[in-house]
């Protein structure tokens, strides 16, 4: 749900939308039910689905010449936000995969 939510931020930033239209309650590191069931993470995994989608089509959107015009963030550009997303989703993917390796048998 983390890397969900940053999603949902960076489009919001990207398409100017309000705050409050993530669809659970909750930021950033958002309380997940005690029974983790498969059809729980199914249901997670279709919201983050769902985020990476609405991001691309707004990275998509997002003309080259504005790169370096301001997003909702202030103070920041369009390609730091960009850049800011991207490297935010391969340090987590890094940290998967570090995860993965110490699990594994030797």
């Amino acid at each position: 749900m983390h890397a969900a939510y940053w999603k949902y931020v960076a489009w919001r930033r990207l398409t100017d939308a309000r705050r409050g239209s993530f669809p659970l309650s909750g930021s950033n590191f958002i309380s997940r039910p005690v029974d983790q069931t498969p059809r729980a993470l199914q249901a997670d995994l279709a919201l983050l689905d769902e985020m990476h989608r609405l991001l691309r089509e707004a990275v998509v959107a997002v003309h080259p010449d504005d790169l370096d015009r301001g997003s909702a963030q202030r103070g920041v550009t369009k390609r730091a936000l960009l850049t800011g997303i991207a490297a935010h989703d391969l340090y987590h993917a890094g940290q998967i995969q570090l995860l993965k390796r110490m699990a594994s048998p030797r």
